[in-house]
Order: C-alpha cells, then sequence, then structure tokens
C-alpha cells in the first residue's frame, strides 16, 4: 500500500517566485523549479493550485499540472507565470522526479501576503529577484 512507498526529497531541487521582465520590459512574477543539485531531474510533474480566504469567502484556483522532461543539474524550468494577486492566497506547488532512476516528491507552500517586496532576494541561479523554497 502507499504506507509502503518510500518517497523522498531530494535537497537541492525547489520552487521560486521570480519578478522579471516580460518580452515587453513590464514586471510579471513567474515560478520555476530550481535544481541546486548535482543530479539531473527527469519526469518532473508539478501539481500547483491556491486557496484561501479574499473578504471572508473561501477561494480556491484551479488545479494545474505542468510536465518537465528534464532539467539539468544547477539548472531551472519555468512552469508557469502567476498573477499578483493572487498572493493574497496560498499558493501550493507538488513536485515529483526521478533523480537517478529514484522516484522524489516534496510539498512548496508559499503562504498568503508573504510575497513582499522586502523579502525578495536574488534567486542565484535564475539572477533575479524573488523567494526560494529548497
Amino acid at each position: 500500500m502507499l504506507k509502503d512507498i518510500d518517497v523522498e526529497s531530494l535537497d537541492g531541487v525547489g520552487v521560486a517566485l521570480v519578478n522579471e521582465p516580460n518580452a515587453e520590459g513590464v514586471m510579471v512574477w513567474n515560478v520555476y523549479v530550481v535544481n541546486y543539485s548535482m543530479l539531473q531531474i527527469e519526469g518532473v510533474l508539478v501539481s500547483s493550485k491556491g486557496y484561501g480566504t479574499i473578504n471572508g469567502e473561501a477561494k480556491t484556483t484551479s488545479v494545474l499540472r505542468t510536465f518537465l522532461d528534464t532539467i539539468d543539474a544547477l539548472d531551472y524550468s519555468k512552469i508557469e507565470p502567476i498573477q499578483e494577486e493572487l498572493f493574497v492566497l496560498t499558493n501550493e506547488y507538488w513536485l515529483s522526479y526521478y533523480a537517478q532512476g529514484k522516484m522524489y516528491e516534496r510539498k512548496f507552500i508559499f503562504k498568503e501576503n508573504s510575497v513582499q517586496q522586502e523579502t525578495l532576494e536574488k534567486v542565484g541561479l535564475i539572477n533575479m529577484p524573488g523567494i526560494l523554497l529548497l
């Protein structure tokens, strides 16, 4: 059964919310999978959703699923854009992936109202300001 399946998380693989200019030079937010590990990861499946309350009313976003074939060691790949208006919700990203034939998975949660200009730091691999969860 599920309790008998040993699923671990790999140190150095995470999710970053990054504030960067788009093709027109307008600052937008994008979500990335970042791989600071020394291993290539493959078969990356990302499930994302948002939930919380706005003006006392429960809100949820659609669940989005994204598949990324491979992400090399010390590299990153964009998952999706995210609208700044969604930062009032909790935004959850569930990653499942393989490295060296072993399955890994982990959940990353950006709590409601946690994305603020004063909390941004440079995300090293991407070289842009954002928030990185490892």
